[in-house]
C-alpha cells in the first residue's frame, strides 16, 4: 500500500540520519495508538517544561536546509549567553518551524537569551515567529528584525482592511 511504502521511505530516512550521527532516538508509531500516545507526549512538552525551569519559549521557523546548522549554532550560543542551560527543540521539523524552549535555572531566566537565539534566526534567513505569530511578546523583536520597508507596508495593509481601527486595536499595528 501507499502507507507502507511512505513508512519504509521514513525509515530509510531515519537510518541515513542515525548514520551520519543527526538522530540519536526515535520511533515510528506502529499503530494509531501508539500515533496518539507520541502525539499526547509532544503536546505536554510545554507544560512539563514550564514546571522543571524558567522557560524561555522561541517559536521561530528557518529553511529547513539550515534546521540542524540552527539548532546546533543556536544551543551553541544559549550556552555561552547562560552556561547551565538546557535546549529542548522540538515541533515541526519537517517544515521548518520549530519551538527552540532554552531550559534555565529561575535565577538563570535571560532576554539575552531571547536576542541571541533570534539573531541567529534571522543569519539563516528565518522569522522570529512561525505558527504563533507576534503575539504582545514579539513587538519589540519584530521592529527590531522586520525592515523599516515590511513594516510600513503592514501598517498600510492593517488601515486598508481594518480603517476603523475595530480588529484587535491596539495591538502591533494599531
Amino acid at each position: 500500500s501507499e502507507d507502507a511504502h511512505l513508512e519504509e521511505k521514513l525509515q530509510n530516512c531515519l537510518v541515513e540520519a542515525f548514520e551520519a550521527g543527526l538522530v540519536e532516538d526515535a520511533t515510528l508509531a506502529a499503530s494509531e495508538s501508539q500515533r496518539a500516545a507520541l502525539w499526547d507526549l509532544r503536546e505536554r512538552l510545554p507544560e512539563a517544561q514550564k514546571h522543571a525551569h524558567a522557560d524561555i519559549k522561541h517559536d521561530i521557523s528557518v529553511p529547513i536546509s539550515s534546521l540542524a546548522s540552527f539548532i546546533a549554532e543556536g544551543e551553541a550560543a544559549a550556552e555561552g549567553v547562560l552556561p547551565g542551560i538546557v535546549c529542548a527543540p522540538f515541533g515541526h521539523f519537517g517544515d521548518g518551524n520549530l519551538h527552540f524552549n532554552v531550559l534555565a535555572a529561575a535565577d538563570l531566566a535571560d532576554a539575552d537569551a531571547k536576542r541571541t537565539v533570534h539573531d541567529i534566526v534571522a543569519r539563516h534567513g528565518g522569522s522570529i515567529s512561525a505558527e504563533h505569530g507576534i503575539g504582545q511578546y514579539r513587538v519589540d523583536e519584530l521592529l527590531r528584525y522586520k525592515p523599516q520597508a515590511e513594516q510600513e507596508m503592514m501598517q498600510w495593509l492593517k488601515k486598508a482592511l481594518d480603517p476603523a481601527g475595530v480588529l484587535n486595536p491596539g495591538k502591533v499595528m494599531g
